[in-house]
């Protein structure tokens, strides 16, 4: 017997079984095999002593979720100089003690932090399909689509008020620094361009030149941010939101970004250039997925131990 279309039943039982299995997988084991990256980047001035940052982002905490809050509170067993949080910690409006469970131990620690969409709104119920339409079509998040309607408003001021009072950076469109024995980091970060909340204006100017290193920070990789930090004459750039695609394909790798990056810089070091100027961009793969679409496939859940060392000449 065969199924319409001419599809034998047994071909198809099969790559429903296949199909099954792979979910099986990407939710219940993938999506729950953390990693931690390890990058080196020349950007410190010559001869001076490497730093270990510590980046983590897009955790996406839904409550109950005790492996990821263990793994986190384990990071802090690097000791890392500084940490820094590129957004979107939640995924649940009542996930904010879980969060802040999970990020105790780095939170001893100095740190800066900016936040993403899913920080400030609740995640929706939307079909996957939808992030390629937006690829094809150029339109992700805000930019280019109408105003969200009806969001769950996340109580991010929690996480801000709990970030604030240990001592970590916010960097809403607005500039900070650390200062770490004696080494001073100055900090520029911009609010999330998903939701059109980045204000460059405000931050303009480039590096601060009496500071040892200076340090972009921003939510979502969209290239009118990355240019304006490249053209100004950032040396290095953190950016979270992409999820690495979350679903690869082997051996060919992400399908989307959900922002206007290129697949080519979905996760990881790359470089970008704007202005006559070269910057470093590492974009974190996250720990997390949205609580609707709990998988990952090709692209296990990460943080990112990255060692600046200094650069040459």
């Amino acid at each position: 017997m065969r199924a319409r279309y001419g599809v034998p039943l047994g071909i198809t039982a099969g790559i429903t079984a296949v199909g099954a299995a792979g979910l099986v997988y990407s939710v219940g084991i993938e999506a729950r095999s953390f990693r931690l990256r390890r990058v080196s980047v020349p950007v410190l001035p010559p001869g001076m002593e490497p730093l270990r940052v510590l980046q983590v982002s897009d955790i996406h905490m839904v409550r109950g979720q005790r492996k990821k809050q263990r793994w986190l509170q384990s990071l802090a067993g690097l000791r890392p100089d500084f940490v820094v949080n590129t957004g979107d910690n939640l995924s649940d409006p009542e996930a904010v003690p879980e969060v802040l469970d999970a990020l105790g131990p780095l939170l001893e620690l100095p740190g800066t932090y900016v936040f993403g969409s899913n920080d400030y709104y609740g995640p929706r119920l939307r079909n996957p399909a939808r992030y390629l339409l937006e690829k094809a079509s150029g339109r992700h998040g805000l930019n280019g689509n109408p105003p969200v309607v009806g969001a769950i408003h996340n109580p991010w001021e929690d996480l801000r008020d709990t970030f604030d009072a240990a001592g970590w950076v916010g960097l809403s469109n607005t500039r900070g620094r650390l200062k770490l024995d004696g080494v001073e980091i100055a900090l520029t970060g911009l609010d999330d361009p998903h939701i059109k909340r980045d204000r460059y204006a405000k931050v303009a100017g480039g590096p601060e030149q009496d500071a040892d290193l200076s340090l972009a920070i921003v939510h979502a990789p969209y290239l009118r941010s990355l240019d304006a930090f490249a053209a100004d004459g950032y040396p290095l750039i953190l950016a979270g939101h992409t999820h690495g695609g979350q679903v690869c394909i082997p051996f060919y790798g992400a399908l989307v970004t959900n922002c206007d990056l290129d697949t080519d810089r979905v996760k990881g070091l790359s470089t970008h250039r704007a202005g006559g100027n070269r910057a470093y961009l590492h974009v974190s793969a996250g720990c997390g997925a949205n609580r609707y679409t709990p998988f990952r496939f090709a692209c296990p859940p990460e943080a990112t131990l990255l060692t600046l060392v200094a650069r040459e000449g």
